[in-house]
């Protein structure tokens, strides 16, 4: 008997793009500047040539992370002048879980999703989403870290409930600049 979601999975992780200086308010509560808003924008016209749409998106709750998900949802749309398919709506989860999150909290909240998504794309912080990736390719992680508007693909052959340590090669990365 064959397993009906023994085929490859893609995860795409994303660092949310550059956000104002802090002021006063909290962190969480800090938008996007005007470079962020472009870069996140270029981030999912990037996705979109490369057939990179996702089914599920699960994006940390903070104000950045939502607007950064916002315009690469733009993005992908295939707005001028990068052009592009935009594909079905994913399902989007706002999780609070994602903001200051370590990597075996972002590896639990992609642990839950529906095993018949086959492309998932996750916006989240620093430090979380840097060693998160390390986490799942060790070897190929980039030692510095993502920077803001970073996109790096893993591919795994396992479900999303056995994804773990070591078992999600980089195929993939892109650093969006618009």
């Amino acid at each position: 008997m064959t397993d009906a979601y023994a085929e490859e999975r893609t995860l795409v992780l994303l660092r949310h793009s550059k956000a104002e200086p802090p002021d006063d308010g909290p962190d969480v509560d800090r938008g996007l500047s005007v470079r962020g808003a472009a870069d996140a924008a270029a981030a999912g016209a990037w996705l979109a040539r490369h057939e990179l749409l996702p089914d599920v998106v699960i994006c940390s709750a903070s104000r950045r992370t939502r607007q950064t998900w916002h315009r690469v949802a733009m993005g992908m749309t295939g707005t001028p002048p990068e052009g592009g398919p935009a594909g079905p709506a994913p399902a989007v989860h706002y999780e609070a879980d994602a903001y200051e999150a370590q990597p075996e909290d972002l590896l639990a909240l992609v642990r839950r999703v529906d095993p018949a998504a086959r492309t998932v794309l996750l916006v989240a912080h620093n430090p979380g989403i840097s060693l998160f990736s390390a986490l799942l390719d060790p070897e190929r992680a980039d030692q510095d870290g993502l920077r803001t508007s970073d996109v790096v693909v893993h591919r795994t052959g396992v479900t999303w409930a056995e994804l773990g340590r070591g078992r999600a090669e980089i195929t993939d990365r892109h650093t969006a600049r618009g």
